[in-house]
């Protein structure tokens, strides 16, 4: 069995993995919890990263957006899975064991144990 092992930040938010979290402080990381190299959390308004969860390379996960002025705290719930390249916006809720499928754009919160994928991000399964 794999050991898992929590991140270290550096002063910009930047892990051991490269990737970084903006607002380190508003930032909650379950155990077990995988995240692709180049991903970006914007914490500023709260990210919440339950246990087993996994996301793909170069996601951008943003809790606040500054070209429409929303915010909103994100929470992505146990065993969810987030594709490589996906944009996860503000106040959005993954529910639990959801999938959003690569390069989708989730604007919509997403009921748990469903798949999701596309830009917008709409149910496939």
């Amino acid at each position: 069995m794999k050991i898992w092992t929590k991140p270290i930040y550096d002063k910009n938010g930047m892990t051991q993995w490269y990737w970084r979290v903006i607002r380190v402080e508003n930032f909650k990381l379950g155990e077990r919890v995988e995240i692709g190299s180049f991903t970006i959390i914007d914490a500023k308004e709260g990210v919440t990263i339950e246990d087993n969860v996994k996301i793909g390379w170069s996601c951008s996960i943003l809790s606040n957006s500054t070209i429409d002025n929303k915010k909103g705290k994100i929470i992505l719930k146990k065993d969810c899975k987030i594709g490589a390249n996906s944009v996860i916006l503000p106040g959005i809720i993954v529910g639990e064991n959801a999938t959003v499928g690569a390069n989708s754009l989730v604007k919509k919160n997403i009921p748990s144990n469903e798949i999701w994928a596309g830009t917008p991000a709409r149910k496939i399964r």
